[in-house]
């Protein structure tokens, strides 16, 4: 028993030593091996911390802009939200190195070496889901998964979204909004607003168009209604919150497997979507008609899964997969131009003078508030195009993206950097570099697109608002008609100013939002 004892001692006691060995080679030896192998190319950066690497700083700097208001003619709101990228940038340039944990992590501020990551087609910079609680969030659909997968998964999705269809699609937008506007309208007359004394409502906009945007990908993509999917997207919502509460926090191996509260409440939410989407598939199903299962997103996944191309052994997609996608597309689907329209409305209601150009081109080109844009009047609208691409490079509603360096590989400026490195690309700050979009970046002029994004800047890549290259969004010409749709209607019937108890102090949730709401003054137009 004596010498069966000590080989089980002598057993644990090489286990332990194998941990701590790898331990240390983890969490001391590889960081500082790395950081001195990047310095000596000239890529420096904050020094690394045993174990949390820069979270904390980030998190001191970042809780040190949380009490910061502007003033509404600013835009400047990268202290609040990036203030590390800031002080990094002016410190160590627009290639630098910080630590996320124990994984490095190398920021890309300059816009060439952003071109060659976004462009590559190789899968050699595939997304970096670092956070499982954002799987939990998006689902494993087109936005998260890479190489094959992902091609097999745009197959299936890309046709949904061409223009023929987001054409068809118009109708549709235009409807939800209509009914949007006519709760403004009940609300307009039951405070006088009939009256000709300029009687006037003031209306939180951020949470209308939250639903108005759930209301519309509801009816496009999943052939149902705001009404019958909200449950969905309150518990998509809150998973949202759970995501973002644990972006600067180190995650240990294994950790979101632990019954702690915060995974609980994830496993339980979770659960709780996928049974809703669960029971919209099952309904559409039951349903199936001559026709098959519908010409919107979910009636192509569906046929996608029900019947494989001739020779395949497995349908293009599978259930979960489709239930993965549907998560997907009720999330990014409608919070992304939700705030677009938000921070539309923002900047539409502190500069009157554009509002009257925009209100003009539309009267003009879409005809007044009895007449329902379409799709081929919304493509004249030039002037609330430029509008909309000046509020996506100042108030985009991604501040930021990542990708992982697939392979050891050679950025630009021949930096080469090690497997498995994180790649940070700051678009918010991107978007305000002076260098790229001249002495006024700060400013907000939509004249800048004039002549088209690829002209708009110094670099015809500059804009990164949904992303660029292969994997730029799927969804952003749905996004970009719908914003053209929803504003030309408000446009049409409204004019409106900020209200007095609006405070500026845009926050990042994921997505960019004010922190406080919109809420505007609303007065009827004498049409």
């Amino acid at each position: 028993m004596g010498s069966f004892a000590w080989m089980v001692a002598a057993g644990v006691a090489a286990v332990v030593a194998s941990w701590v060995l790898d331990a240390v080679v983890r969490l001391v030896w590889r960081p500082r091996a790395i950081a001195a192998r990047l310095r000596a190319q000239g890529v420096a950066g904050p020094d690394y911390r045993f174990f949390f690497g820069n979270f904390p700083d980030i998190r001191r700097l970042r809780a040190e802009g949380a009490g910061v208001v502007l003033d509404v003619s600013s835009h400047d709101f990268i202290p609040m939200v990036q203030p590390h990228i800031r002080k990094w940038i002016s410190l160590y340039g627009k290639m630098f190195v910080y630590w996320s944990g124990a994984k490095v992590t190398v920021c890309l501020a300059d816009v060439n070496t952003v071109k060659q990551v976004l462009s590559d087609r190789t899968g050699m910079y595939p997304k970096n889901l670092l956070n499982p609680y954002f799987a939990r969030l998006l689902g494993k659909g087109l936005v998260l998964i890479d190489g094959e997968e992902w091609k097999r998964h745009r197959k299936v999705v890309y046709p949904a979204f061409n223009m023929d269809k987001l054409k068809m699609m118009t109708t549709t937008m235009t409807d939800c909004a209509r009914s949007m506007i006519s709760e403004w309208e009940s609300e307009l007359t039951a405070a006088g607003g009939a009256s000709k004394d300029g009687s006037a409502v003031e209306i939180e906009l951020s949470r209308r168009f939250e639903e108005l945007t759930a209301d519309v990908i509801s009816h496009t993509a999943f052939g149902s209604s705001y009404v019958e999917g909200k449950q969905v997207f309150l518990a998509q919502r809150e998973l949202q919150y759970l995501a973002f509460s644990s972006f600067l926090s180190v995650q240990f191996p294994g950790s979101s497997y632990l019954p702690t509260k915060k995974n609980m409440k994830t496993w339980s939410l979770d659960k709780k979507v996928r049974g809703m989407l669960m029971d919209i598939i099952k309904s559409r199903v039951a349903n199936k008609d001559a026709d098959g299962y519908g010409n919107d997103l979910l009636g192509l996944m569906l046929e996608s899964c029900a019947a494989p191309e001739h020779g395949a052994v497995a349908p293009a997609l599978s259930m979960d997969e489709i239930i993965d996608e549907c998560k997907t597309f009720f999330f990014a689907g409608h919070d992304t131009t939700s705030h677009l329209l938000t921070w539309t409305m923002f900047l539409l209601s502190t500069r009157p003078e554009w509002q009257e150009k925009l209100r003009a081109e539309v009267t003009a080109e879409c005809g007044d508030g009895e007449v329902v844009p379409t799709g081929d009047t919304l493509n004249k609208l030039k002037l609330v195009n430029m509008f909309l691409l000046e509020t996506l490079r100042l108030y985009g509603p991604v501040s930021l993206i990542q990708r992982r360096a697939g392979t050891n590989l050679e950025l630009g400026g021949g930096v080469t950097v090690p497997e498995g490195t994180i790649l940070t690309i700051p678009i918010a700050t991107i978007h305000r570099d002076k260098e790229v979009w001249g002495d006024d970046a700060d400013d907000f002029k939509p004249e800048r697109f004039e002549n088209g994004v690829s002209r708009a800047a110094k670099h015809p890549n500059a804009l990164l608002s949904f992303s660029s290259g292969p994997r730029a969004c799927i969804g952003q010409n749905f996004a970009m008609i719908e914003a053209k749709a929803v504003i030309a209607m408000i446009l049409q019937r409204f004019s409106f100013s900020l209200s007095p108890d609006y405070v500026h102090a845009p926050t990042d949730v994921i997505t960019l939002r004010p922190k406080y709401g919109l809420p505007v003054i609303l007065r009827r137009l004498n049409l």
